[in-house]
């Protein structure tokens, strides 16, 4: 089967957003323009082909990410039917809520290309910053589409503002609007200096015109800021203009399109997509701006049996294969769906493929590719593709698909942790077995949910990014998996660290007839200290997340053998809490003395004076609770600002700053995650419905002395006063 399209002609592009910026509403329109859908679906209506899971349709949200093939042939190009005019596009219609995270995270490290959704009232709003930050990590290009300017408050010049303040000085329009709010009719380009309106069915007609001439001074202003942008990109360019000489549309564009694959400019551009008003110019920009994999340096990897080897990987289907997993996905007619990003090579249905991550060999049963939840079959997939895979048995979120012959390790992503957690607990002995298996195939899918056993009621305790993220992972569980349970309060995911450094010394030693018990250790503990950027550990050192193990014996006194067993009881010892129970982080554990016996030593032995050991010294060493911090903004009407202020306040909350975008006054603050449960009904009540509250974690702070008394009495600990 020969490559449909070539590879020059393809885009892999997300569509990212806050929640409720409209990117849901976008790509509905995309689905439509492109020929893939007949009608439009509504958010409103729940009836949209992207946000496919009841529960997106019931809440209006997406809460899953979807991948989208389908081919665009350029607006304006008079023989659209064309093939060798059309471009195929990955499109992947990522969640705008905090709980999903993860679903932006893991879609940036295999998109090539983002379009960032702003709602037109509301500027840049919290997720649009952490998004933004992600597609930084991944060095992702972006465009910006300013949406919903038919919305009341609607404000062009103050979104592009507040992008340039909040998120880059690289942000440049290449549009501005025709109008905004109920007069918003259409948009004019900078860059060929038309209008553009839209009109027949659901705006399919494109009409280009000359601008009117209430936006001419406008656009000749704004022209003339945008030519002075993009000249600074090519010195030829630069020269000529300075020159006098303006360079032609098709320079321009050209010179664009590597200032946006470089991320020196963010185009912005604008509309509204709930009118059928500049969708398809953003997909016209798409083409002409983001890159194709051939725009993108070679993918890099190690060799999986020596990791100080870097390989790289062409996008091309004549190299060795090179594939990342980066979702999982359980489908009830052909069971788990592993999505995969092909970066070099090609992966044929049938043929047998090596895991990287796990070293085994794996059979690609079937391959698809997908629209939201409806599936193509397909023989092989090429260098640039994504698609998913059915039958591979043993993978997980990150893990390489490779060559057999030529292995190689793509860089793993990194998810957040969880921060809430609640108890969950089977109505049922049938319940009970169907839900360790729905619990396990839901967190292979999530990697920001986790499931774990408290040791000491044998309880089962579910942990995600907040409350709306472990409801829709219990309504999963009834719908999907017919599992019905009880569910606890939430609870806060504490951690805890240490202050200052301890050395702690433990002797384990039995005797009771037969062979005895011995080990012998001393281990220094202090505060984990980060590397710098590019900084490798010592070679005696192991580092882990949150966690270093530092082996400084000398002249044998404890025999290398025993060495991983010492580390292991401390790593118990951390996972179990020193001072209310909970994990312990950001320690750097030294063993650097001890002693052995020749007969009576064991690796449980040694053990056992790891755990006791690194007991004893975190008593010296200060350890405390700390407490997940959350990034507050609460958006609301002015005469609500005194009341919302001292409301924080009291929950031991700190206001950092406040701005008005689109008419109201929002609220920046920090508050710990255990003060705001039900939060959102007080907003409501205090602001009689007017206000609306974002958060997301921000960072681990040590809980003050009194709550941590309170932390501790919860969790059947004894109070300093009471062990006095």
């Amino acid at each position: 089967m020969a490559r449909a399209f070539p590879l020059d002609r393809l885009r892999n592009f997300g569509i990212v957003a806050h929640v409720d910026a409209g990117k849901t509403t976008t790509s509905e329109r995309i689905l439509f323009y492109t020929g893939m859908s007949h009608k439009i679906g509504e958010v409103h209506d729940g009836e949209t082909v992207t946000d496919w899971m009841e529960q997106e349709r019931e809440r209006g949200i997406t809460i899953t990410a979807a991948a989208i093939s389908c081919n665009w042939a350029k607006t304006l190009e008079t023989d659209r039917k064309n093939k060798d005019k059309q471009f195929t596009f990955n499109i992947i219609d990522t969640p705008g809520h905090i709980d999903f995270t993860a679903e932006v995270k893991r879609s940036m490290r295999v998109l090539d290309g983002a379009v960032v959704v702003f709602d037109g009232a509301a500027g840049v709003e919290p997720q649009t910053e952490t998004n933004w930050g992600y597609a930084d990590e991944a060095n992702v290009p972006r465009i910006c589409f300013i949406n919903k300017m038919d919305k009341l408050g609607a404000d062009f010049d103050a979104s592009v503002q507040s992008i340039e303040d909040r998120l880059s000085k690289k942000a440049c329009r290449i549009q501005i609007p025709m109008g905004a709010e109920s007069n918003m009719r259409g948009v004019i380009d900078l860059i060929t200096m038309k209008s553009y309106t839209f009109e027949g069915e659901m705006g399919m007609d494109v009409k280009e015109a000359e601008i009117p001439d209430e936006f001419k001074e406008e656009a000749e202003k704004r022209r003339a800021e945008l030519i002075e942008r993009v000249v600074e990109h090519d010195d030829e360019l630069m020269e000529a203009y300075l020159g006098g000489e303006e360079p032609s549309i098709e320079q321009l564009k050209a010179t664009l399109r590597k200032a946006v694959i470089a991320n020196e400019i963010f185009p912005v551009m604008t509309g509204t997509a709930l009118q059928n008003i500049g969708v398809q110019l953003v997909l016209d920009a798409v083409v002409d701006y983001l890159p194709s994999p051939l725009d993108l340096p070679p993918v890099q990897g190690t060799d999986p049996r020596d990791e100080s080897v870097v390989l790289e990987r062409k996008p091309s289907d004549d190299e060795p294969m090179a594939s990342l997993v980066f979702k999982l996905q359980d489908d009830k007619f052909v069971g788990q769906l592993a999505f995969f990003r092909v970066y070099s090579g090609t992966v044929k249905s049938g043929t047998y493929i090596l895991n990287s991550s796990t070293g085994k060999k794996e059979r690609i049963g079937r391959i698809v590719r997908l629209m939201a939840d409806k599936r193509e079959e397909v023989e092989e997939v090429y260098a640039g593709e994504i698609a998913a895979a059915v039958g591979i048995k043993e993978v997980k979120t990150s893990h390489t698909l490779c060559d057999i012959d030529n292995p190689i390790l793509l860089e793993t992503i990194t998810f957040p942790e969880p921060v809430v957690a609640v108890r969950v607990e089977p109505k049922t002995k049938q319940d009970q077995e169907k839900m360790s298996t729905a619990l396990k195939r839901l967190s292979d899918e999530d990697p920001t949910f986790k499931v774990s056993t408290d040791e000491e009621t044998l309880e089962t305790i579910i942990a995600g990014m907040g409350e709306l993220h472990l409801d829709i992972i219990v309504d999963r569980m009834k719908r999907e998996f017919g599992v019905e349970a009880n569910i606890g309060q939430p609870q806060v995911a504490y951690r805890e660290t240490i202050q200052k450094e301890a050395e702690a010394e433990h002797k384990y030693v039995k005797q009771s007839g037969g062979r005895g018990q011995y080990g012998h250790v001393k281990i220094r503990i202090k505060p984990l200290e980060m590397l710098a950027e590019g900084e490798e550990p010592a070679k005696n050192v192991i580092r882990e997340d949150h966690f270093e193990f530092i082996n400084s014996i000398k002249g044998g006194a404890i025999p290398q053998e025993y060495i991983p067993a010492v580390m292991k009881g401390v790593k118990e010892a951390m996972a179990r809490g020193q001072v209310a129970g909970y994990k312990m982080e950001d320690v750097s554990v030294e063993l650097f003395d001890g002693s052995f016996h020749e007969v009576d030593s064991s690796e449980i032995a040694f053990k056992l004076a790891g755990i006791n050991a690194f007991k004893e010294a975190a008593q010296k060493a200060n350890a405390v609770i700390l407490e997940p911090i959350m990034k507050v903004e609460v958006r609301t009407p002015e005469e609500y600002m005194g009341d919302i202020n001292g409301n924080i306040s009291s929950k031991r909350g700190q206001v950092e700053g406040t701005e008005e975008i689109g008419g109201k006054t929002i609220i920046k603050a920090k508050v710990p995650l255990s003060e705001m449960f039900g939060y959102t009904n007080t907003l409501r009540s205090m602001t009689q419905g007017r206000a609306s509250m974002t958060m997301e974690f921000d960072h681990y702070e040590v809980v003050p002395p009194n709550v941590a008394e309170e932390i501790k009495k919860a969790r059947g600990v004894k109070s300093d006063e009471d062990n006095a």
